[in-house]
């Protein structure tokens, strides 16, 4: 079977619309982009689009590449202070002038519906539901419910690194009873420990990581890698020859991207509720 983001997000999206028109809750999201490069020009478009399908606020405060970032520090303090902002997201990448890390951290946490501040990213590992969830780790959990797949008891391997994908899908499903091996390129046996999976999670973005024959039957893979080759984009998985042995998987494109952007206008909802 082949488990679609588009679906899912589709569903996501009519149950925000229709939350904010019967409660009467506005929302409000601001994302704060740096520079013109194409890719976070598309994101936004993207974001833009769904914000107004649901009836939420969406502005971009739009800064040249040059920009410095004590500046950019104090548009983020506005935008802490300022309460129609229910959400804010810093689009990246940033230019390298700028210490990511740091731009990120001045976000205020209960405003930060990219859920990358370290405050949010704590609130994950010890299980307290008032914090955000950065949006493809919380796209993933969606899918699982979506589809009713359960993962209590269930043996999943997560392969990646990253702080935003990888360690926060790791403690979710800590969180919600999976028994969870964590891998990434450098493990030295990946399918040691993918022949003995229910589930796989793929964000690690090298495409073709995970084969058929790395597989026992029946897996569930969710590819949320993201590689461009030759002008297409690949997930980490060999999709073809796995979807057709009758495992279930999740394509790329029409996967991960619908649904982190549904999870970004989840948690933008949530915001605007805890700032009542």
């Amino acid at each position: 079977m082949i488990l679609y983001g588009t679906t899912v997000a589709e569903k996501m999206y009519d149950e925000i619309k229709n939350t904010i028109q019967i409660q009467g809750i506005r929302a409000n999201l601001t994302v704060i982009l740096v520079g013109d490069n194409p890719a976070s020009l598309r994101y936004i478009n993207q974001k833009q689009k769904w914000s107004a399908y649901v009836g939420m606020g969406f502005e971009v405060k739009h800064f040249p590449l040059e920009v410095s970032e004590s500046s950019l520090l104090e548009c983020i303090n506005q935008c802490n202070q300022d309460q129609s902002v229910s959400g804010l997201i810093i689009q990246l990448p940033l230019p390298i002038h700028m210490d990511t890390n740091t731009v990120l951290r001045s976000i205020d946490p209960e405003k930060d519906v990219d859920g990358f501040h370290p405050i949010n990213q704590g609130k994950i590992v010890v299980g307290d539901p008032t914090g955000f969830s950065p949006c493809t780790p919380a796209w993933v959990m969606e899918l699982f419910a979506h589809y009713k797949i359960p993962v209590e008891w269930k043996k999943c391997v997560v392969i990646g690194r990253s702080n935003i994908v990888w360690k926060p899908i790791t403690n979710l499903l800590i969180n919600a009873w999976a028994t969870v091996s964590v891998c990434n390129t450098k493990t030295p046996s990946i399918r040691e420990f993918t022949k003995n999976a229910d589930i796989v999670i793929l964000c690690a973005g090298k495409p073709w990581l995970l084969t058929l024959e790395d597989l026992w039957p029946n897996t569930i893979v969710v590819d949320v890698g993201f590689t461009v080759v030759d002008g297409k984009i690949h997930g980490d998985a060999d999709f073809e020859p796995i979807h057709q042995a009758g495992h279930s998987i999740t394509p790329v494109p029409k996967g991960v991207g619908a649904l982190t952007v549904a999870c970004l206008i989840k948690n933008t909802l949530k915001a605007a509720r805890n700032l009542k």
